[in-house]
């Protein structure tokens, strides 16, 4: 994932068209005494339009870097959700047993506004590691952030992505588990929605088929899930089966959040006449920097306008009391760290509508991993939304890869041609 440079996925052809524009420069021009300098102009025009054109079948995103990015985004996040389960699952004692008091009361972690607040400035800190020792030696670091204008997206980006979980988390206690957890399997469809509304961005039609594939798919696998269904049935019998308005209300504002924050995201990846031209570790950067401001802010300020405690100081005497808890804190802030340089990664190469397929089908693929390793079996139903699932992602792939083979053909020619 070392820094090159930058090229958009084919499908972004504004950017692409911008990123790979061959200079004015080179047009030809008459000199005073002939036209024997413009011919040379000329010849030279051609061959900067040859090398340009070639350059840029060349720094088209590959297969092998889509896997990269995918498998770095499923071992990080697996890792990741494995320490947020351990983090706010496991209960510590208050105080150490003794025979007198042999179970003494215990204590969870429930402080996520600074467990935010943590990951924010880890995934800052590595973001900005990254961007130093990826830089050639003698040139400048690049700037977290170059111009004015990309403070206002990036702002957004961080107010929606700092919002987007406590909507989701209160939207729990109004919703059954079904609903939420259909909710989250159709996150592709606000990505595309916002795109089409807000950005008026246009896809081909077979990209609609696609993502209906994919959202019916995953949905599918997992309503047939035993471990969904155990849930559900654990919510129902503590009657949490009931859906609310508000609920439901408050679950859509965490899914246009979210699809906010990616379709913005990828509005300034694919601008850079607007926001100049902007890698995904200055996103990354520039995204939790401003992120850990804002809860920062929060945190300190909050208990002085409220007679609310203080989270912060809470937070720190409960892991002063339990070191175990704070490994687990560190742990999931690094892995949700190096997560994002691959999100961001992603992001910047490809597209953010990919980038939510591949979170959305994550846990899908988990759940399959684990059917083969441990040799358990599938019912029908998870054989159908496997199917969905993998046929649209594979027609996807294969009009893609035909569109590609006929940029190339016809950017080999031109090439030819202007040599």
């Amino acid at each position: 994932m070392g820094r090159q440079k930058q090229a958009t996925p084919l499908q972004r052809s504004p950017s692409s068209q911008l990123m790979h524009m061959p200079p004015n420069d080179g047009e030809p021009q008459k000199a005073a005494n002939g036209s024997a300098t413009g011919k040379t102009s000329a010849n030279g025009s051609a061959s900067e339009k040859a090398s340009a054109a070639l350059e840029a079948v060349a720094d088209t995103p590959g297969l092998m870097q889509l896997l990269i990015c995918v498998l770095g985004i499923y071992a990080a996040f697996l890792s990741w959700g494995v320490l947020q389960e351990a983090i706010t699952t496991t209960s510590y004692p208050i105080r150490p047993a003794t025979a007198a008091e042999p179970n003494p009361p215990t204590e969870r972690f429930t402080y996520s506004l600074v467990l935010n607040t943590i990951q924010s400035s880890f995934a800052a800190i590595t973001g900005f590691a990254y961007l130093f020792f990826s830089t050639p030696r003698g040139q400048n670091v690049p700037a977290v952030f170059p111009t004015r204008q990309i403070l206002f997206p990036l702002l957004l980006v961080s107010i929606s992505s700092s919002l987007a979980s406590p909507f989701g988390y209160a939207s729990l206690v109004h919703i059954d588990y079904l609903t939420f957890i259909l909710a989250k399997s159709c996150k592709l469809l606000p990505v595309m929605l916002l795109h089409l509304t807000i950005f008026r961005k246009r896809y081909p039609l077979y990209k609609y088929g696609v993502v209906l594939l994919v959202t019916l798919g995953v949905a599918t696998f997992t309503l047939h899930h035993p471990g969904t269904s155990k849930k559900v049935a654990a919510a129902a019998a503590k009657d949490q089966s009931g859906s609310s308005m508000w609920g439901i209300f408050l679950l859509s504002i965490n899914l246009l959040l979210d699809g906010l924050t990616n379709t913005t995201q990828d509005h300034v990846f694919s601008s850079p006449n607007r926001y100049t031209r902007f890698s995904g570790p200055q996103m990354m950067v520039a995204q939790n920097v401003l992120s850990t401001v804002l809860t920062t802010a929060y945190l300190v300020v909050m208990p002085h306008l409220s007679q609310s405690g203080t989270e912060l100081l809470s937070a720190i005497s409960f892991l002063q009391r339990h070191p175990e808890a704070l490994k687990n804190v560190l742990g999931f802030a690094t892995c949700g760290a190096v997560g994002q340089l691959f999100i961001f990664y992603t992001l910047s190469r490809f597209s953010s509508l990919l980038l939510v397929t591949v979170t959305v089908t994550r846990k899908m693929l988990t759940m399959l991993l684990s059917v083969f390793w441990f040799g358990h079996s599938l019912s029908a139903g998870q054989w159908l939304g496997i199917g969905l699932v993998f046929g649209g992602i594979g027609a996807e792939a294969v009009v893609q890869r035909q569109e590609k083979k006929a940029k190339e053909r016809a950017k080999a020619e031109s090439a030819k041609k202007a040599l």
